[in-house]
């Protein structure tokens, strides 16, 4: 007996899960209970230590702890240096061929382990974990990528993958993923047009993409990276605060010393976490520096405030996402925060202000019932690998397709004018294609009828909300001071001319079936005809720019 299983390998951490025969998905979790686990490794001795077990030991041991290690994939040392200048743990140093490796001291020797190398042993360590879960080989494995990986880079990874013993069937965009759990925690979902972004708060990085979902098919708009901002920025605004706390009680900086600040780091770390499910936290430390203790307490609202600055800088990341796709935040149906950092509730309210009351935001914070975010990718690749475990190798291939994978999309919305002159949508904005859809209407007592139809354009409706009057009887002014609120809104009126066609020879209040066709090679057909008599109208035709 085998299984399939989803990998998602992060920077920070990785995760592993299974969809079972019900449909459900199980995120597996390691020997260590751990279900988010470390994406690090590390040496002492003769021994190797994998996951939470080596993330305990940057404290004590950090030169020869590796972590942060994902994004150096397939590039060379002065390539990796200038995308992602992560110095935490091992440092990064170059071979002689102008590779990356870490120089770790392993049983008293100096031994260079390569990314590949290291990459492969922690892949086999979620193998093991995930075989030693399940109670069965692992068959085959889909794999998720940051959207940025170029082609050298996943085929990279996959070798990587395959050196660890694990088949890999696919490679699948991390958002293309987390959106793929979201949206199959509901079947209705996935037949719901909408427009989502989805934003990605890892430990040492972020990642947004802009996805439309027209008739269940994916598209991505726009994507958009940030190196060096993610959950990592929320940890040391923690530990600065800490920091200056010790400082000014014992006239001592822990800041000077490696140890000190690791111990600040991972305690940081838990109060975070505590901190997005209370309202208050306890920080404790032994002998945090020259053998003083620390011990304080923080609430919630002081830590918002100490990490203000990352906070905001990724609020600001989410709307330049939306920015890049050319859109406005009003075009915007549902946002999905994925990642660990996403769990803290002010990030999810300060994304949840900036978009209009329309826009679902999906977080903890703001809905109990949503999937833990950091799980979301890894279980998107589980039903991915469910999905696609009874294809063969060429059916696989042909899906990877780029005329697949990049799926052509209208740009604006297609539909005809209702009897108001109002723009009626047939194909809304970012419909992939090939694509056939139908609208009925009825031609009320004219004998023949001119169907016009148009493609949309968009524009912003602004209105003036006036203050409520004040209902204090000894106000000196009938009004308060409060601003006028200006809602806004997204309207489309009839904009370019696509094609034109006549039926004649109606009944009169017949219905109408008027039908938009638009082929491979973005040739649209327009067609109609009467229900009641069931015979076709004349045909237009018109050719996509």
């Amino acid at each position: 007996m085998s299984a399939v299983i989803g990998i998602t390998f992060g920077n920070t951490s990785s995760s592993i899960a299974v969809a079972t025969q019900d449909g459900k998905v199980d995120v597996i979790a390691n020997p260590d209970g751990d279900r988010a686990i470390p994406s690090a490794l590390s040496y002492v001795g003769s021994d190797e230590y994998h996951g939470v077990q080596a993330e305990h030991q940057l404290v004590r041991n950090a030169k020869n702890t590796i972590i942060n290690f994902r994004d150096f994939i397939g590039k060379s040392f002065d390539e990796a240096e200038t995308a992602a200048p992560y110095h935490v743990g091992a440092p990064a140093v170059k071979t002689a061929d102008g590779k990356i490796a870490y120089d770790i001291v392993r049983d008293g020797n100096n031994e260079l382990i390569t990314v590949d190398e290291i990459s492969k042993r922690h892949f086999k360590q979620l193998k093991d974990a995930a075989e030693d879960y399940i109670g069965k080989e692992i068959e085959g494995v889909v794999l998720t990528v940051p959207t940025d990986f170029n082609e050298h880079q996943r085929q990279q990874l996959t070798s990587i993958a395959t050196d660890a013993g694990l088949k890999v069937l696919q490679l699948i965009n991390e958002p293309s993923a987390a959106l793929l759990a979201h949206l199959s925690a509901d079947e209705d979902r996935l037949l719901q047009d909408k427009i989502y972004v989805v934003a990605d708060f890892g430990g040492v990085r972020s990642d947004a993409a802009v996805i439309s979902v027209r008739g269940g098919v994916l598209t991505i708009l726009a994507t958009a990276h940030e190196y060096g901002l993610g959950g990592d920025k929320l940890d040391e605004a923690l530990a600065e605060y800490f920091a200056k706390e010790f400082e000014k009680k014992t006239k001592v900086n822990p800041r000077t010393n490696a140890r000190s600040i690791a111990k600040l780091k991972a305690e940081s770390i838990v109060v975070k976490k505590t901190l997005s499910n209370v309202q208050t936290s306890t920080c404790s430390i032994e002998s945090l520096a020259e053998g003083l203790d620390f011990h304080t307490s923080i609430n919630r609202l002081r830590y918002e405030l100490a990490a203000r600055q990352p906070l905001s800088e990724m609020t600001s990341f989410v709307e330049k996402a939306v920015a890049k796709a050319g859109l406005d935040n009003l075009d915007i149906d549902e946002v999905l925060l994925v990642g660990g950092a996403s769990h803290t509730p002010k990030l999810a309210s300060n994304i949840q202000f900036i978009f209009p009351e329309t826009t679902t935001v999906v977080a903890p914070a703001l809905d109990p019932k949503a999937l833990n975010p950091t799980e979301l990718v890894a279980r998107g690749a589980a039903l991915q690998a469910s999905l696609i475990e009874s294809f063969d190798e060429d059916e696989i291939k042909e899906s990877l397709q780029p005329i697949v994978v990049n799926t052509q999309h209208l740009t604006k919305p297609i539909g005809i004018k209702d009897a108001e002159g109002n723009f009626q949508s047939i194909l809304v904005a970012e419909t992939a294609y090939p694509i056939k859809r139908s609208i009925q209407v009825t031609n009320g007592e004219s004998a023949s009828v001119v169907v016009e139809l148009y493609e949309g354009k968009r524009t912003i409706k602004e209105t003036v909300v006036e203050a409520e009057p004040v209902s204090d009887e000894d106000s000196e002014d009938d009004y308060s001071d409060d601003e006028p609120e200006v809602k806004k809104e997204l309207v489309y009126e009839a904009g370019s001319k696509l094609a034109e066609l006549t039926l004649k020879d109606l009944k009169p209040n017949s219905k109408l079936e008027v039908t938009v066709n638009i082929t491979q090679n973005g040739t649209l057909h327009l067609s109609g005809r009467e229900l009641k008599q069931g015979s076709v109208a004349v045909k237009g035709e018109i050719t996509s720019a």
